[in-house]
């Protein structure tokens, strides 16, 4: 029979050290395994999402603007069909969700109307918040002019249908969308 080791604080320190060495090296290899293909279906969905938020289109071109009411930048991808451009989808987002952040992606052809919205990213509250991205809430933003449609829930006043239960939700997914307006009206929808 072995012997039992005897327990010292050398001893734990040691056992400590070695159990905390292979927790992390097992989790780079994790890390190391998984982030190609997580960065694949993140841009699988993002490409997705542009293809549902504008017009049919051949090609499309990337560029980042300055946001309107900001320091940062957004990403702008410009839709052409043969060389005219046909449309112009917004990668934007807001801090003001019940959970944070939230990122959307809004589609606007050239006179600014709103095509179509993609929900990219969220952590609202299940059944109420995320209800976001369902039809009935994001469609009737489809089709309207943001200049025309106030881009605020009815309770403070604008013409949003705000989320039974989520009107923060509901109002940070209006911010994010006049985010969005609001820098594609700045830099005139990337041709400026």
């Amino acid at each position: 029979m072995a012997a039992k080791t005897q327990s010292t604080f050398i001893n734990m320190v040691v056992v400590l050290f070695v159990v905390t060495a292979v927790a992390g090296l097992a989790l780079g290899g994790v890390y190391n395994l998984t982030k190609e293909p997580i960065a694949i279906a993140k841009q699988k969905k993002l490409n997705d999402a542009i293809k549902a938020v504008l017009p049919e289109f051949d090609s499309i071109q990337q560029l980042m603007v300055q946001r309107a009411d900001g320091d940062d930048s957004l990403q702008f991808y410009i839709a052409r069909k043969d060389t005219v451009i046909i449309g112009t989808a917004v990668n934007t987002y807001t801090m003001k969700g019940f959970s944070g952040l939230i990122k959307l992606l809004v589609g606007f052809i050239p006179d600014g109307s709103i095509h179509n919205v993609s929900v990219l990213e969220h952590k609202e509250t299940p059944g109420l918040g995320t209800k976001m991205d369902k039809p009935k809430f994001k469609d009737q933003y489809k089709g309207v002019h943001p200049a025309e449609f106030d881009l605020k829930v009815t309770k403070d006043k604008g013409d949003v249908d705000a989320i039974t239960a989520a009107t923060i939700s509901s109002r940070a997914f209006s911010d994010a969308v006049q985010r969005a307006y609001d820098t594609f009206e700045k830099n005139k929808g990337g041709n400026k």
